[in-house]
């Protein structure tokens, strides 16, 4: 049973859309909140599961509601009640800036509305204390030629592989995708399929959009032609990883070096931002610049995390340097072995198969420090 509350400013609108709530049989309790005057609970606790923003004619305040809700209560559910039938390309980012999930025409039809919270129901099944922000972990390069997609695919194998987790690689990568060569896939959708049908994505029409590795490792494929990111836009793709956090419990996103303020919601979204740089001075210079724009961007640095790539032991003075420029620990050094590390890009295979390995073993140590392990004990099989 679900709880819920309606955004309306309309008394007849949202009367109807209370009776169909009711008759569904799947809610627990409606608040009904007037807007513009109503405020906000101030604890997120306070907050209802699901939240049906019924528009008006300007739908901007009941955006701006959603946003605040959004943001302090990531893991609620958002969706948008609209008579403009089907919504407009205009309409549809603004609400997906916002964090609206789904759209319902109205009047509501009582079948849609039922199985929109049949589904919310089972995404919300055992993780009703747990936020979307514990799943999102962004990878990115302080510049191009780092090993960034070869550090996001390796994690995302260990996580799925020794730490046992449910775990999504999306790869957004510009221009080009290459997370699925890394793992000899040959995925049948991309990203740009997501985004051209933003108004089914929910969670059945996400699992199909998957490519799933023999590691368990699940992986929605990057762009195959570089012209496809003219017809991406970025604020489209935070409904993509909204969807893919009701689906998995932990979900990684392959940036690649790309990195401009549009990106700004989904690194604000995201528990942690893993930032691979080498230890040489191009890298380590725009890795400082990175750290600085992240805080320009309103993102505290302490979900910032330093993965020194293709490392050496010759490389300690200067790893203690970037210690000091950047005033925070390297969380990670990967071991240069540039024959393994190549053999298994030039093979689609991930390294998790050798790790007796330095490296291997290393990248299981951070995939069981992300996932919250003891990194001395392997997950149980389940």
């Amino acid at each position: 049973m679900l709880t819920v509350a309606i955004a309306s400013g309309d008394t007849a609108s949202s009367g109807q859309l209370l009776a169909s709530l009711e008759q569904t049989g799947l809610v627990k309790s409606v608040k009904q909140w007037s807007v513009p005057a109503d405020k906000l609970p101030e604890s997120a606790d306070a907050f209802p599961e699901v939240v049906f923003l019924d528009l008006a004619r300007d739908p901007e305040p009941y955006f701006q509601l959603g946003a605040q809700i959004h943001r302090t209560r990531p893991a609620c559910k958002l969706v948008a009640c609209s008579s403009v039938v089907p919504p407009n390309h205009q309409l549809l980012l603004e609400a997906m800036r916002s964090g609206v999930q789904d759209f319902l025409p109205k009047p509501v039809d009582p079948r849609s509305l039922k199985e929109i919270l049949v589904r919310f129901s089972k995404d919300l099944e055992g993780s009703s204390d747990r936020s979307s922000l514990d799943r999102l972990i962004v990878v990115m390069g302080s510049k191009g030629g780092v090993g960034t997609t070869t550090v996001a695919v390796n994690v995302g194998v260990q996580l799925a592989n020794y730490a046992r987790k449910h775990v999504a690689l999306l790869d957004f990568a510009n221009p080009l995708g290459n997370v699925h060569l890394l793992l000899d896939l040959h995925p049948k959708f991309t990203v740009r399929d997501a985004v051209d049908n933003l108004d089914r994505l929910d969670s059945h029409f996400f699992a199909g959009l998957m490519t799933r590795h023999k590691t368990k490792l699940e992986v929605l494929g990057g762009a195959t032609q570089p012209e496809e990111w003219q017809n991406i836009p970025i604020p489209s793709l935070d409904r993509v990883v909204n969807v893919a956090q009701n689906n998995f419990d932990m979900v990684l996103v392959d940036m690649g070096s790309q990195f401009s303020s549009e990106w700004s919601s989904i690194l604000r979204m995201a528990r942690m931002i893993l930032i691979v740089a080498e230890a040489n001075v191009p890298a380590l210079w725009t890795l400082e610049r990175r750290l600085l724009a992240l805080k320009g961007f309103g993102i505290e640095l302490d979900r910032a995390r330093v993965i020194i790539n293709r490392w050496h032991k010759g490389d300690e003075e200067v790893l203690k340097g970037i210690q000091k420029d950047i005033n925070r620990p390297v969380f990670a050094c990967l071991p240069n072995d540039f024959r393994m590390a190549s053999n298994a890009i030039n093979l689609g295979t991930p390294m998790h198969e050798n790790g007796n390995n330095a490296l291997g073993s290393r990248y299981r140590q951070i995939a069981g420090q992300l996932a919250g392990l003891d990194v001395a004990h392997p997950a149980k099989k389940g």
